[in-house]
């Protein structure tokens, strides 16, 4: 258990979506799929992320509706338990205990309180059997589940690989070349083979099976391409096959419409190919949607389906076959050369994406908010071939300028372009600006803009660093050009080297006035004004690795760190070695708005992170064994307000949390709170007015709430803050738990009506002086006449505080009103 307000490791993005089959809700609304060890709960309609479900230790395997209840959930996983989820309220109803690691999971309407999973064979290597397991029935929460009956043995891995007929009366199961159908209520087990022989480009390997929801048909999926269709498998001899055929690789995933006279298919093509009448001649495709499909999903309704796609894709499809929705996660890039960059203007995370492609990625709703075209080429999927990608970004200060470096992937000679682009407002996009031919002879290694006021143009300044031994500075020029559709260009201002050694870092000091490049061993620090050579370090044996300035009270220090394992912190000022640490430090990482540096280090198979000033040798926060992959890359992304719940305990996370990409391409964070705890209100409440349609009825009552406000506030009169306008807990509680499982309303009635009181805890004059005559009442009876004069001063005060004329009540009025402020109103909280 962590305990509250420690600081831990949070997966926040990044995982996969294709991991198992994704599911529709019973009325398409919604669409559940596996993401990592979550589940989420996406809309369909508007593609927000409306709900994660956190409890899996592992990832998860699989995810069903309970067919006896439409609004619940199971799901599998590799920690070896099954969740029953209410999906619709986040909530975990029940958890049971497996033991063995749960590979795929499957439900059938006829089996009451059991579900299939696929689990390995103990005592065997790559074994795997399906058998059904009893939900055990029981008042708690965590059950344990251990009675298990095999049903079939030697079955694949993969959930595609197990297919139930219509009614749950046999369940398929195919592996390599062998086809299994077992039949319930019979229990008979018929097994086919196919040829093994690879003749004419064939391959009879199975890849995928589904089957009919209506007559007993079985269709399969093949590693040539081809799609079967089985028939009368009732008997081993007299079963038939039918052939489609259009695919020219693997078949990936096969899905029945719910009616049956539609199939559909998918593969690395990245075509959806929809079948009629299981005719080869009636055929439609739904092309271009990206990437090789994984998984295909129906809705129960027929209305839509959904694929799964390798890049963390899922697209929504109508039954037309027109493309409906998409929802793009994190992609998931050979290798990101770009590194970790935050977009100074949205706060997104930018890194390579598809290839030749730049992808946003937003950090709060787990998802891509556009894609950059950078090369401009179409990319050829063939091995072998040498194309141009990404490999270097950088953004001005205020992510007005974008600088991009594609490269050929040839070694010797690689084909080099520097690219600017300009942030267009009205097209609310980047534009090309100036394209840029061998900027360098050799390898690009770094490039930094200088982060100074933009508006002028004089300040703005872009240096990049090769491995042709030099450093170039590059500044914005009027075009004279005057068929030119820009005003301005960048050109080379000044070039830089240093004892012909490679060129490996460079990064600008806060203010802008220094330079620092590495060359090999050495750093070099120059004027960027006048480009005269300050001051040079070097701290042998090994190359500079990274390179930083301190920032704010510490801009006086230079951070580098190199590759024989040695952190080292030299001071500006007096041009020596401050201190230096034996760490083999990886990722360096300054965060922009405070002094604080992040520094990981990799060690006999460990990630440990360090936290640090440079002006203080000693760090203020250390994490050993931060994951168990390797971490690549890190960023400090600014908060929007400062933290305040961690300021104290951690200094460090109160303006910018940190962020980082391990080797498998996983982003994870540090934080106090829980992936759930994090999310926006939007997103983590399925609140019944945001799928309401803006009615013309809507806006105009809007709008006359603001004009009534308005003419309040023009005539003076004083607004008053209704409490039940602040988000009381007891009212929120009321609203949003839901009804099976809210308590008597004679316990809720008191903390209900206690919530709508008004608290004064500054009394005025009046009111002390009214609760001085309520007392003297209680005591004893005065006369009528000082009641009277109270009764007048408390109507005073009244006519005061509202600023307007009251009519004066009489003396039997009077007497009523005190006879109902003396009653007793306790008796409502019996109810």
């Amino acid at each position: 258990m962590v305990a509250p307000g420690a600081l831990r490791v949070v997966r926040c993005g990044g995982s996969t979506l294709c991991g198992a089959r994704a599911v529709f809700s019973a009325d398409s609304k919604y669409l559940l799929c596996a993401s990592g060890d979550f589940v989420k709960v996406y809309s369909v309609n508007t593609e927000e992320t409306l709900r994660l479900m956190s409890g899996h230790a592992d990832l998860v395997t699989g995810i069903q509706l309970n067919p006896h209840n439409h609004m619940q959930l199971y799901s599998s996983s590799l920690d070896g338990t099954i969740k029953l989820w209410d999906f619709m309220d986040g909530i975990l109803i029940k958890t049971f205990t497996v033991g063995s690691k749960l590979l795929a999971l499957y439900t059938l309407a006829t089996a009451e309180d059991s579900v299939f999973v696929v689990i390995p064979k103990k005592g065997e290597r790559d074994t795997f059997q399906l058998v059904s397991v009893k939900l055990t029935k029981g008042a708690g929460q965590d059950l344990e589940s251990k009675e298990l009956s095999v049903v079939l043995g030697g079955v694949g891995a993969s959930m595609k690989h197990i297919a139930f007929g219509r009614e749950g009366a046999y369940v398929v199961s195919v592996k390599g070349v062998n086809l299994q159908v077992y039949f319930f209520k019979r229990k008979l087990l018929n097994r086919f083979s196919l040829s093994t022989l690879k003749t004419k480009g064939g391959d009879n390997r199975f890849s995928c099976v589904v089957c009919h929801p209506t007559e007993d048909c079985i269709a399969t999926g093949h590693a040539d391409g081809k799609i079967r269709l089985w028939r009368n498998f009732h008997h081993k001899k007299e079963y038939t096959y039918s052939t489609l055929h259009w695919h020219h690789d693997i078949v990936m995933d096969l899905a029945f419409s719910m009616e049956g006279t539609r199939l559909l298919s998918g593969g690395v093509e990245s075509v959806l190919v929809q079948w009629h009448n299981e005719s080869s001649c009636q055929k439609d495709f739904l092309p271009r949607l990206g990437s090789p499909i994984e998984y295909i999903s129906m809705a129960s309704d027929g209305a839509l389906c959904c694929t799964l796609h390798t890049d963390n894709r899922i697209t929504i499809i109508n039954s037309n076959l027109r493309f409906s929705r998409s929802i793009q996660g994190l992609i998931k890039s050979r290798d990101v050369k770009t590194g970790l960059v935050v977009d100074p203007r949205t706060k997104a995370l930018v890194l390579n994406g598809e290839p030749g492609h730049l992808q946003f990625y937003s950090l709060q709703s787990d998802q891509q908010l556009f894609s950059l075209d950078i090369v401009q080429r179409q990319y050829i999927h063939e091995a072998g071939l040498k194309q141009s990608d990404l490999v270097k970004v950088a953004f001005s200060a205020r992510g007005t300028w974008l600088a991009t470096v594609e490269e050929s992937e040839e070694v010797t000679d690689p084909e080099l372009q520097l690219k600017l682009w300009f942030y267009h407002e009205e097209a609310q996009s980047f534009q090309l600006n100036t394209r840029i031919n061998t900027p360098h002879d050799n390898h690009i290694t770094d490039m930094c803009f200088r982060d100074m006021d933009e508006l002028g143009d004089d300040s703005l300044i872009l240096v990049t660093t090769g491995r042709d031994c030099v450093f170039k500075v590059w500044v914005m020029v009027e075009d004279t050009d005057p068929e030119a559709q820009q005003s301005v260009s960048w050109t080379c201002d000044f070039v830089g080297s240093y004892h012909n050694y490679q060129a490996t870092n460079c990064c600008f000091s806060e203010d802008g006035s220094l330079l620092a490049v590495s060359f090999e061993e050495t750093v070099t620090v120059w004027d960027s004004l006048t480009w005269d050579l300050k001051c040079t370090f070097c701290h042998p044996p090994g190359n500079i690795r990274k390179i930083c300035f301190g920032r704010l009270t510490c801009s006086k220090y230079l951070i580098g760190a190199t590759d024989y394992g040695f952190l080292c912190c030299w001071n500006l000022l007096t041009c020596a070695l401050e201190w230096s640490a034996h760490l083999n430090i990886v990722v360096l990482q300054p965060d922009p708005v405070s002094e604080h540096i992040a520094a990981v280090s990799w060690l006999s198979k460990e990630s440990s992170l360090f936290v640090f000033k440079p002006n203080e040798p000693r760090p203020i926060y250390i994490q050993r064994n931060l994951c168990k992959e390797k971490i690549l890359l890190a960023a400090f992304v600014p908060r929007d307000e400062p933290e305040m719940t961690s300021s104290e305990k951690y200094p460090w996370l109160r303006k910018s949390q940190l962020f980082f990409l391990t080797d498998t391409q996983e982003l994870m964070t540090l934080s106090t709170k829980s992936l759930e705890e994090r999310l926006t209100p939007s997103s983590k409440q399925l609140a019944v007015e945001e799928s309401l349609p803006v009615t013309p009825f809507s806006v105009l009552l809007g709008k006359h709430r603001q004009q009534q406000a308005q003419e309040d506030t023009d005539l003076g009169k004083p607004v008053v803050h209704n409490k039940q306008e602040q988000a009381s807990p007891a009212v929120k509680e009321l609203l949003h738990t839901p009804a099976h499982v809210l308590p008597s309303a004679s316990f809720l009635c008191t903390i209900f009506i206690n919530s709508l009181l008004i608290s004064k805890e500054n009394k005025s004059v009046e009111e002390v002086a009214d609760e001085v005559e309520m007392e003297s009442e209680k005591a004893e009876d005065d006369s009528d006449e000082e009641d009277v004069t109270a009764m007048e001063q408390e109507d005073t005060s009244h006519m005061e505080l509202l600023g307007e004329m009251t009519c004066k009540l009489s003396k039997s009025q009077e007497k009523e009103l005190r006879k109902i402020r003396k009653m007793d109103y306790s008796w409502i909280s019996a109810f």
